[in-house]
């Protein structure tokens, strides 16, 4: 994977999009507002051959209920082995991301975990048992614990931002235009680390704006 050469004072961050097995992540330098893309990956959760680090709540989501309709013990355990094993890979992978990002002579300051409105949602195995829509929902939010686990781990400051509204936070943090900034995210795409798609351009946009707060 390709890197930029960069001054050693420019600080660099990680913007970070949960999905399904992991996160898309991209990493950016901003120097004197002027932002440059270092990486552009995937950062894994799970073992592409490992069900239960992938999808622990299917898992559970298909197994026998209790008596009373609720979670069994062996489907409880599933998903904590599950959960365990996505917080070790999302460790191990963010402290080697960080330590790419330090190769070019950056120094990784934040983290921007791009959100939504779900953060009531706090019984995850609950909530994916009680309607099939709700699996993959729940999916998606042990990969966003996991990195909120990995980043403690890492000792990197971790930012949430919400998706919905981060165009909005970026016009008036970044000074710019929406307009200039779409143009900015699309001249930002690096030579390698394809695709560079709307959840590409998010999680550079997250990492840019909490890089900015930070100066």
């Amino acid at each position: 994977m390709a890197t930029t050469h960069i001054s050693p004072q420019w600080m660099s961050g990680l913007g970070l999009r949960a999905r399904k097995g992991g996160a898309v992540a991209v990493g950016v330098a901003v120097a004197e507002g002027v932002p440059r893309v270092l990486l552009s990956t995937r950062l894994p959760t799970c073992d592409d051959e490992d069900r239960l680090s992938l999808e622990p709540y299917r898992m559970a989501a298909d197994m026998p209920r209790s008596p009373e309709g609720r979670a069994s013990d062996e489907a409880m355990a599933i998903v904590a082995e599950g959960r365990r094993r996505q917080d070790q890979m999302a460790a191990g992978n963010l402290h080697a991301m960080l330590r790419q990002l330090e190769a070019p002579g950056s120094k990784p300051a934040v983290a921007a975990l791009l959100v939504n409105r779900a953060g009531w949602i706090t019984d995850l195995l609950g909530y994916s048992l009680a309607w099939a829509q709700h699996v993959p929902v729940a999916e998606n939010l042990a990969v966003r614990d996991a990195l909120r686990f990995a980043a403690r781990q890492c000792r990197i400051d971790l930012v949430e931002l919400d998706e919905k509204s981060l165009p909005d936070l970026a016009v008036t943090t970044l000074g710019m235009s929406s307009i200039d900034i779409a143009a900015r995210l699309r001249k930002l795409r690096p030579a390698r680390g394809k695709p560079w798609r709307k959840e590409q351009k998010l999680a550079c946009l997250a990492a840019w704006v909490a890089l900015t707060n930070r100066r």
